[in-house]
């Protein structure tokens, strides 16, 4: 009892200058860093950067407005009416708003697709690389075991590569968790025996978990930062290979402009169906998405907060992070702190660029819809908080796209289920809602709204396929098990993500309901492993869901059949969402959804999934099961609407 209780009190010296005997931390180099100001000009630390690629961008725009006044002029056609009611224009207006959107993906889709058919170049840089860059790995309340496992098995790389002197180790622990603090200091002292004195490696842990993980590297930064040139910032499921971190180093001391090079992790570690749906799309089809970004960002791109290597000066120079005014949800510190940051460091002049071809860089997904719905709830209010930020002043009006469209992302699932409730209801009540049936005008009107949202699902559907074709002709297919087997795997992918689709938005939806009534999301850790879901929980998390879903089809059926052409996959995906998301947290074999990393799988990746194994953790030190999700406040009534 004395020694635990002795562990206890060791577990609790987290002061940044406190002598600490396990973590031996190296001598302070204070770094200011000041809070940025949203209202007032901007210091500028270099002129505005030429040549941008802004013919690509105007080229993107152009697409998207001409294909969706195309898809609008269709369906006002297909209204067959001499007026548009009042319901009829607010319907037109939220398909114009969703098709857009779709619209813009599908061509910057496209434009990687391109990108990715054309030959490769070698951008890489030969200087001896003589930065000093740190390796920070926040933590917070974590299971210990699989954490030091991936660092261990990444700073063994970075030895292997030479590169034990340029490269240092910062675990930065936010945990509240008693005992997974002792835990942790255990797989340190570990950790620290285990590389031999080979790499240099530190723990601290903070009194005060304040502003979280953007407060844990902003803490580090003022007490250790100015020793450092650069910082790799990692999430508690980030891994990356010795050679990419080299490689990020290397581009970054070639370009004394850039400010942050970030990667584009692929999804590992997944064993559910469901963490293999997001496994294999990330693997095959993200490369094509990212160099599509790439080839319209330049070097206005974004941060995505982990998996990248930042300019440690510039960072803590420009991108110091304020409150927001006002309570939370909307106010206090930022949750979604990454997007910001970019922003704030492009609007001092300093390069953003993304690099999506560098490989070697993987992080883990949430293991069930369940998980997926609790860790976009937080997402949620972090992507809203962005509407306070997006109007600050001297951003950058590319930084201010990246705002937008990621909150965007979370206001568009309230239209999505809005525009699905008032195309019903515009077919089941049309004396009341609409001037006419839709479709009733014009013989061809029912086959031009039919062909509208055949181009509305190709713009989904299709870059799947373009992203087939891109890694076989970069000679990729093969290491997804070959062309039958990865055109199968597309196809059980975009079946199952199509059923959970709804589910999902019917989450954000209310995700976003919870956010504008005032209700905070905390903070909670994410669970990284899963053994099934029983039914019971399954059905208690998604039982509005099977409510909205059920009655949707029996409004259908008691007032127009017809119109379940329309409501019926929306209406089973929200009805079986209980199912679909037991089933899909059951876990798999590996031929199912393979990706290259489970075919071939790095050294990197095997050395860390032995060493988990080796390090599995008592159930006391375990994440637990995000119980939060069962108990989603409702919403209040005024602002329940569309969503259950």
């Amino acid at each position: 009892m004395a020694s635990v209780s002795a562990a206890l009190r060791e577990a609790d010296v987290s002061a940044p200058d406190a002598r600490n005997p396990l973590s031996d931390l190296p001598a302070a180099a204070p770094l200011a860093m000041p809070v940025q100001a949203l209202d007032q000009p901007p210091v500028r630390d270099f002129g505005r950067t030429m040549g941008q690629p802004w013919a690509r961008r105007a080229a993107l725009i152009a697409f998207t407005v001409l294909t969706t006044v195309l898809a609008v002029v269709v369906l006002h056609d297909a209204f067959s009416a001499d007026f548009l009611t009042g319901a009829e224009v607010v319907h037109l207006v939220l398909f114009a708003s969703l098709f857009a959107w779709t619209a813009f993906a599908f061509a910057s889709a496209f434009a990687g697709f391109a990108v990715s058919l054309a030959p490769r170049r070698d951008g890489g840089t030969t200087q001896p690389l003589t930065a000093r860059t740190a390796i920070l790995a926040p933590v917070y309340n974590e299971a210990p075991g699989p954490v030091f496992a991936r660092l261990e098995a990444m700073m063994r790389d970075v030895e292997a590569e030479g590169l034990a002197d340029r490269f240092d180790l910062f675990i930065l622990s936010d945990t509240r968790a008693p005992m997974i603090a002792v835990a942790e200091q255990a797989a340190f002292r570990r950790l620290r025996e285990a590389l031999g004195g080979g790499v240099r490696v530190f723990y601290r842990r903070r009194a005060e978990n304040i502003d979280r993980k953007a407060g844990n590297i902003a803490d580090w930064l003022r007490t250790w930062g100015g020793a450092y040139e650069h910082m790799v910032v990692l999430d508690a499921d980030s891994l990356m290979t010795g050679a990419v971190l080299g490689r990020l180093s290397g581009l970054m001391q070639a370009d004394p402009r850039a400010g942050l090079i970030q990667t584009v992790p692929a999804v590992i570690g997944a064993s559910t169906l469901f963490a293999r749906l997001e496994q294999f799309a990330s693997r095959l089809y993200g490369p094509m998405f990212a160099r599509g970004m790439a080839w319209w960002c330049g070097t206005e791109g974004n941060y995505w907060g982990h998996n990248a290597i930042i300019r440690v000066r510039a960072f803590a120079e420009r991108a110091g992070l304020p409150h927001l005014k006002g309570r939370k949800p909307f106010g206090g510190h930022i949750l979604s702190h990454d997007f910001v940051e970019a922003a704030l460091m492009r609007r001092a002049g300093w390069r953003v660029r993304l690099e999506p071809d560098l490989g070697g860089s993987w992080e883990e997904g949430p293991p069930s819809l369940i998980d997926q719905i609790v860790r976009d709830r937080r997402w949620c209010q972090g992507n809203l908080q962005h509407l306070g930020v997006v109007t600050a002043r001297g951003l950058n009006p590319v930084s201010r796209f990246h705002l937008v469209r990621g909150f965007s992302t979370y206001l568009a699932a309230p239209m999505w289920i809005a525009l699905l409730a008032l195309s019903v209801g515009l077919m089941v009540f049309p004396d009341e809602l609409a001037g006419a049936r839709i479709g009733a005008g014009s013989p061809s009107a029912a086959g031009a709204l039919l062909g509208v949202m055949a181009v509305s699902a190709a713009f989904l559907i299709l870059p799947k396929f373009m992203a087939l074709v891109a890694a076989t002709a970069r000679g990729e297919l093969d290491r997804f098990g070959g062309a039958d087997a990865a055109v199968r795997n597309i196809l059980i992918e975009t079946a199952l993500s199509t059923l959970l689709a709804p589910a999902a938005l019917f989450a954000q939806t209310r995700a976003v309901v919870s956010v504008l009534s005032g209700r905070d999301s905390g903070w909670a850790p994410q669970r990284r492993d899963l053994d099934g879901l029983s039914w019971s929980e399954a059905f208690a998390a998604h039982r509005a869901e099977f409510a909205f879903g059920l009655g949707l089809a029996g409004l259908c059926l008691a007032l127009n059949p017809a119109a379940l052409l329309w409501a019926a996959p929306p209406a089973l995906g929200l009805a079986g969402a209980f199912w679909l998301s037991a089933v899909t947290a059951r876990a798999v074999g590996d031929d199912l959804l393979a990706t290259p990393e489970v075919l071939a799988p790095h050294p990197v990746i095997v050395q860390a999934q032995v060493l988990t194994q080796a390090l599995a953790e008592p159930a006391e030190t375990r994440t637990p099961a995000p119980s939060r999700f069962l108990t989603i406040p409702r919403p209040t009534p005024a602002l329940a609407v569309a969503a259950a």
